[in-house]
């Protein structure tokens, strides 16, 4: 195929081709399933195939225009034209031998999985022409229990139309990416049906002290975009990389979490909901010690691999899934982390000289002390009310939030644990953050 590569078929070195995300499930099928750690199967499109469709529908012209002059920090004309350039791609139509390879790659891993109309997520994978191993993590969208043909044509055009939108536009501009040398590649992948059993993410260090000798592994029920959006808190797991790699049960800490909603697919409403978590279930915890030792075991070679790929010590991000008709568990992606990672190892000192009222109280997150008027907001489209140097309240993030969470001397999420969005983001831009403060 032309404009189509099975992951089995890419590696780290197809990042141009394929983006980061897509190239990494690739080189874990191919390199790391001999070891026995379990990747569902997929597709990419290629970044030469969203070039050949902007080229089809004559959309550079239009994109170029509409993004000329504009001021990534004017959140209404922002708004406009990322709304235009989506509506844009939207209405574009497939080259047709574009949307026959998508239809017969669809058809091959539905066959392959012995169903008429395989359920798959579609996730976005951009790369930048001349920089290819820039990062646009949390830039675009992914869309999951996307089922048949017709519907899946339809989210790949979502996928390459989110490539726009207004966080990602803003992002680019910061970041000072040309908006015409960064494509986009959508992933295809096998549905795994964590909604009817556990989902989770997994980081190779410590998230909070950045310390390396231990595997941290959260777990909820449902899908697991509740752990990353923060609207939940799961449970926690700890477990000795050295112990466990000498043979040894290793888990030596964990934490039952409220585990309040569960994603899943309604398939009488046709989409995903999220429902209250019964009691009993909130009140044990989703993974069983054998299951959380596997996947601190595939977590380590997963590292271990990357490390070697790179070296140097690569530290990895983990999101894996367990389906509930099998039992099985899956890894769905991993990249490496890039928070504690990238930090030197400096030893500094907070002191609290003076105390208050205890207000809330949750998990904290980072290492540091911050003092500021509180400001809750519902919405990030409050934007206009937050001012420099406050601290932001609201019950959960996502990408969305990202410039009134840059501006915030703290951050208080009502939800989430310590791998939600609120907590990451907080540690990227080094400011102290409380989640889970219900």
């Amino acid at each position: 195929m032309r404009w189509i590569r099975f992951f089995h078929e890419v590696g780290l070195e197809d990042v141009p081709l394929v983006g980061g995300k897509n190239a990494s499930l690739g080189e874990m099928i191919r390199e790391l399933s001999p070891l026995g750690v379990k990747v569902p199967g997929g597709f990419a499109t290629t970044s030469e195939a969203y070039w050949y469709f902007l080229e089809a529908n004559g959309l550079k012209e239009a994109i170029a225009q509409e993004l000329k002059d504009l001021d990534p920090d004017d959140p209404i004309l922002l708004a406009r034209a990322s709304r235009r350039l989506r509506n844009l791609i939207l209405k574009g139509e497939y080259p047709e031998d574009l949307e026959e390879e998508i239809r017969q790659a669809y058809r091959t891993l539905s066959q392959e999985a012995g169903e008429e109309a395989l359920p798959v997520a579609v996730r976005s994978s951009a790369t930048a022409e001349d920089l290819p191993t820039a990062s646009f993590a949390g830039q675009q969208e992914s869309y999951l229990y996307v089922q048949g043909e017709e519907e899946l044509l339809l989210h790949v055009k979502r996928a390459m139309a989110s490539l726009f939108t207004a966080r990602a536009i803003s992002y680019r501009a910061h970041m000072g990416f040309d908006h015409l040398k960064v494509a986009l590649s959508v992933g295809v992948q096998r549905m795994v049906r964590a909604d009817t059993a556990t989902s989770g993410v997994i980081f190779t260090l410590d998230p909070d002290t950045g310390h390396r000798g231990f595997v941290y592994i959260t777990a909820i029920y449902g899908l697991g975009e509740n752990i990353v959006q923060g609207r939940v808190g799961p449970d926690a797991y700890y477990v000795h990389k050295e112990t466990l790699k000498a043979g040894y049960r290793a888990l030596v800490h964990k934490k039952l979490g409220p585990k309040e909603l569960t994603l899943a697919f309604d398939p009488k409403e046709g989409r995903l909901r999220n429902r209250p978590t019964p009691p009993y279930l909130r009140n044990q915890f989703a993974l069983s010690e054998d299951e959380a030792l596997l996947l601190a075991d595939w977590s380590i070679k997963i590292e271990e691999h990357y490390s070697g790929k790179r070296g140097t010590p690569t530290p990895m991000d983990i999101e894996w899934a367990k389906d509930g008709p099998t039992g099985e568990l899956f890894i769905l992606q991993a990249r490496p982390e890039t928070v504690h990672s990238q930090k030197a190892p400096v030893l500094r000192i907070h002191r609290l000289l003076e105390r208050g009222e205890v207000l809330a109280e949750g998990l904290a997150v980072g290492e540091a002390i911050a003092t500021g008027r509180a400001r809750v907001l519902k919405d990030p489209r409050e934007m206009d009310r937050f001012q420099e140097g406050e601290v932001l309240v609201t019950e959960t993030t996502n990408p969305d939030w990202e410039p009134i969470m840059k501006r915030a001397a703290a951050i208080v999420t009502e939800r989430g644990g310590r791998t939600s969005h609120a907590a990451i983001v907080a540690r990227e831009l080094g400011v102290p953050a409380v989640v889970g403060a219900l």
